[in-house]
C-alpha cells in the first residue's frame, strides 16, 4: 500500500476514517522552520467546514506534533502529526458493509484488500484522512510564504455558478481563507449556497471546479518529461477524493484555438522577463517559467447522497438496493479547496528542494 508521496520531502498518511487517530510523517523537512500551531488550527477549521451546507460530523481536529519540533522550530528529523478521531457514529456502517455504494471504494477495497479492509466511513479512503494532509501542508505553505511564494484555490464553478478569475492575487487570497465557501464574488458565493441547500433537500448532492493560483515561484522549476511540473502536480492532486480531472492554464479550451492565441509572446519588464498573457499557466516544458502557476481540479459531486440507489451485495453476489444514512456533505468542493491547497504547497515544497537543496528552506 502506497501511502508515501514525495522525493526530498516526503510525506506519509496513516489511518481509517473510524479508528483511533489519523496523522502523518513529514520526513526531510529542513531544520529550523517555525512551525505555526495557529495557522495550522485555522487551516484545519477551514476544513472542517462548519457551515450549513457541510457534515453534522463535528471533531475538534485537535493535533499534536510528537517529533520533530523543538522550541516552536523542525528539528529536520521525522515530524509526526496525530490527530484523534472523537465524533464516530460506526453502527451507521455496520448493516451496510457488504453493499457497494455507488461512486465509493467498497467493492474495490474488498477486492483489493480480501476483507480485511476496515469499511467504518470508507476506512483509509476516507477524506477524513485528508485532515493530517491540512495540517502538514500548513507548515510547508508557510516554509513557502517565507520564500515569497503565496497560493490560493478558489471555487470557479459550483452547481452550474460560476465565480469570477482571479485578478489581485495579493487581494484575493485572504478573502478566500476567510469564506468557508472559498469564491470570490460574494453574490456568486450566495447563489452557489442555495443551490448546495436545494441539493441537500433533495438527498443529492452537487460538484464543481476549483482553480489554484501559485505566484512567486522562480522560473526553472520542474524537469522535462517524466517529471514535469504538471506531472508531479496531477500526480499530488489526483491523490485528493472526488478530484476527477486536472488541467492547467486553457486547459481543453487550447483544443479551440489557434498557436497564434494559444501562445504566451515574451516581454521585458524592467529587467524582469515576463509573457504578455498565460495561457499556458506559467509553465512551459514542463517547468515553470516565473508567471503565476495556474490549474484547475474538477470536483465531482459528493458520492453520499440520501436517493435510494441500485447496487450488488459484493458478499452475497446478488443484486440489492441501498440507501445510506450517516452524516453528508451536500458539497464537499468548500472544504476539498484547502486540501488542495495543501498539497499543492507540500509539491511546491517538494519540487524546490529538489532543484535547490534541502537547505533552500533552512530557518
Amino acid at each position: 500500500m502506497k501511502n508515501t508521496f514525495g522525493q526530498s520531502l516526503g510525506v506519509t498518511i496513516f489511518g481509517e476514517s473510524h479508528g483511533t487517530a489519523i496523522g502523518a510523517v513529514m520526513d526531510g523537512l529542513a531544520p529550523g522552520i517555525e512551525v505555526d500551531e495557529a495557522f495550522i488550527a485555522r487551516q484545519l477549521d477551514r476544513r472542517r467546514g462548519l457551515s450549513t451546507v457541510s457534515t453534522k460530523r463535528r471533531e475538534k481536529d485537535e493535533f499534536r506534533i510528537v517529533s520533530g519540533y523543538f522550541e516552536g522550530k523542525t528539528t529536520g528529523t521525522p515530524l509526526c502529526i496525530v490527530i484523534e478521531n472523537e465524533d464516530t457514529r460506526s453502527k451507521d456502517y455496520s448493516l451496510t458493509k457488504d453493499l457497494a455504494r455507488p461512486g465509493h471504494a467498497d467493492y474495490t477495497a474488498y477486492m483489493k484488500y480480501h476483507g480485511f479492509q476496515d469499511y467504518r466511513g470508507g476506512g483509509h479512503f476516507s477524506g477524513r484522512i485528508t485532515t493530517p494532509l491540512v495540517a502538514a501542508g500548513a507548515i510547508a505553505m508557510k516554509a513557502l510564504n517565507k520564500k515569497g511564494i503565496y497560493l490560493g484555490t478558489h471555487i470557479l464553478i459550483c452547481a452550474g455558478v460560476r465565480d469570477r478569475d482571479f485578478g489581485d492575487y495579493q487581494a484575493d487570497f485572504p478573502i478566500l481563507c476567510d469564506n468557508i465557501i472559498s469564491m470570490l464574488d460574494d453574490e456568486k458565493r450566495q447563489e452557489a449556497t442555495e443551490r448546495m441547500k436545494d441539493a441537500a433537500k433533495d438527498g443529492d448532492s452537487v460538484g464543481g471546479v476549483l482553480q489554484t493560483a501559485i505566484v512567486g515561484l522562480p522560473a526553472g522549476v520542474g524537469e522535462p518529461w517524466f517529471d514535469s511540473f504538471e506531472s508531479v502536480m496531477s500526480h499530488a492532486l489526483f491523490s485528493v477524493p472526488a478530484v476527477k480531472g486536472v488541467e492547467f492554464g486553457e486547459g481543453f479550451g487550447f483544443a479551440d484555438m489557434r498557436g497564434s492565441e494559444a501562445n504566451d509572446c515574451f516581454t521585458m519588464n524592467g529587467d524582469r522577463i515576463e509573457t504578455v498573457t498565460n495561457h499556458n499557466g506559467g509553465i512551459n516544458g514542463g517547468i515553470t517559467n516565473g508567471m503565476p502557476v495556474l490549474f484547475n481540479c474538477v470536483v465531482k459531486p459528493t458520492a453520499s447522497i440520501y436517493k435510494k440507489q441500485n447496487t450488488v451485495d459484493f458478499i452475497k453476489k446478488e443484486n440489492a438496493e441501498l440507501q445510506i444514512k450517516g452524516r453528508h456533505d451536500p458539497a464537499i468542493i468548500g472544504r476539498a479547496a484547502v486540501v488542495v491547497d495543501s498539497v499543492t504547497a507540500l509539491t511546491v515544497y517538494d519540487m524546490l528542494a529538489m532543484r535547490f537543496g534541502t537547505d533552500y528552506f533552512k530557518g
